[in-house]
């Protein structure tokens, strides 16, 4: 099959996937392309990369510099996310008045852009950063929240892992490239390298799958078999790419995430908070304890890891020595610039090269010191508290959450993903943030409402 016949095969196939999950009834806001869009780009590259071959290229003054398009694009998309926000401003409110880890956050993010070397730089990657929180918030404060959250995800799914397959297979000067230190052939599909391709799979392909698992048990849907098969598609293309991408960190979340959508979806039992702290208390202490302690090695090499895990140990101990304030850090997302960023890459090693930890955890150190990484454990048991409490309230909702949570925080032990315009950052955000029930109440009541006076409209 010619490339182009292919592509105009993988539109329809797309169209048909979005007429298969389409919901006539649904009363969900059309402002979620806004989130939709912004994941795109996250969940792929940047717009420019595209086109410019060269953007892809790293260096110290391109990390600096960025681009003026992608800039500008997410601009845009933020400035109407703010706006429609405005109109939803008490929503807003009520949930920022429930989540007071997120302004203490983000307030001392801002604060960082004073000690930083590149101010300026700093100071517009903290307005991505709002820009990630904003989105979050439209689909929190949607008038379905549920419906939203299920929409957003799928939406991204189905565009982003077809047209990965796409390229892989038909695009190769798109999808393909070959690693400069071993010159192995690698596949990247829509995202910059395999990695970033294997995250993509595991947030949208775990989103997919909890959908696909409540579709199968709910016998009662009518439009149950036509979303199936939508969704079991894309889950076929999801293990394929992770089969190609071979990223086994990506993996592993998507099984550890998938056992915790599955067992606390069987039973009532299985949600209450004792089984939930026994359950995500097994999976993150399993994990760190193969990681870190070398419990067992054996797992190690079956992830294709070794005791050093893949260089990251010697990362991690060489990036200490280039580490600022231990208390307050570098400055927002600034430790990856310019001299700094030079002299770590002049050490040699594993460190050549390199523009990120590969541990979330020290990410938020090196930038944001022990304050950072304070606050941002704050943000992880308040959010987790927040799970649990919506168990019973939400169970449907809530179990993706739990799953996306359990994901992020293990995927950052070798992966920094704590991070602006990064898709485990924004579900890591989506699923910690606590909505009061008044909120869904009121937005509820007036859906409910407008259907009883339209009762051709079925609810979403």
């Amino acid at each position: 099959m010619s490339p182009v016949i292919a592509a105009v095969v993988y539109a329809l196939a797309i169209l048909a996937l979005f007429k298969l999950d389409s919901e006539p009834g649904s009363k969900t806001s059309p402002a979620l392309w806004l989130p939709v869009a912004w994941l795109l780009i996250n969940g792929s590259r940047p717009l420019t990369a595209w086109f410019e071959t060269a953007s892809l290229i790293l260096s110290a003054q391109n990390l600096e510099e960025g681009n003026p398009v992608d800039r500008n694009v997410y601009l845009v998309i933020l400035i109407a996310g703010v706006i429609v926000l405005w109109g939803r401003r008490t929503r807003v409110a009520k949930i920022l008045h429930a989540n007071a880890a997120i302004p203490l956050f983000l307030f001392y993010c801002a604060a960082s852009i004073v000690w930083s070397d590149y101010p300026f730089v700093s100071f517009k990657r903290w307005i991505k950063l709002l820009g990630d929180f904003a989105m979050v918030l439209i689909v929190l404060t949607d008038r379905d929240r549920s419906a939203a959250i299920k929409r957003v995800l799928t939406r991204v799914a189905f565009i982003l892992v077809p047209v990965s397959v796409l390229l892989i297979k038909y695009y190769p000067q798109l999808g393909v490239y070959y690693d400069p230190w071993s010159g192995q052939r690698m596949v990247s599909g829509v995202a910059v390298d395999k990695n970033m391709l294997g995250m993509t799979c595991l947030v949208f392909g775990l989103g997919v799958f909890c959908q696909a698992f409540s579709l199968y048990l709910d016998k009662k849907n009518r439009a149950r078999t036509r979303q199936l098969i939508a969704r079991s598609t894309i889950l076929a293309m999801v293990f394929y790419l992770f089969h190609r991408a071979n990223s086994m960190t990506s993996v592993s979340c998507f099984i550890m995430g998938s056992i915790v959508i599955a067992v606390t979806s069987m039973t009532r039992m299985a949600r209450k908070p004792v089984v939930v702290h026994l359950l995500v208390a097994a999976l993150v202490g399993a994990s760190f304890s193969v990681l870190f302690l070398h419990v067992d090695t054996g797992a190690l090499e079956t992830l294709g890891r070794n005791s050093t895990l893949t260089g990251r140990t010697e990362i991690w101990a060489g990036l200490l020595h280039f580490s600022g304030n231990p208390l307050i850090g570098t400055g927002f997302d600034s430790f990856w610039l310019g001299e700094r960023l030079r002299r770590v890459w002049a050490a040699g090693g594993q460190l050549y090269g390199i523009n990120e930890a590969h541990n979330g955890y020290l990410e938020t150190y090196l930038n944001l010191g022990w304050i950072g990484v304070t606050l941002l454990a704050v943000f992880i048991i308040a959010g987790y508290r927040n799970i649990v409490l919506s168990l019973r309230r939400d169970s449907d909702m809530a179990r993706i959450r739990l799953a996306f949570f359990v994901v992020a925080v293990v995927y950052n032990f070798t992966e920094a993903a704590f991070r602006t315009t990064c898709s485990i950052w924004f579900v890591f955000l989506l699923a910690t943030t606590a909505v009061p029930s008044v909120v869904y109440e009121r937005v509820f009541s007036k859906v409910r409402s407008h259907q009883v006076l339209q009762p051709g409209i079925a609810r979403s």
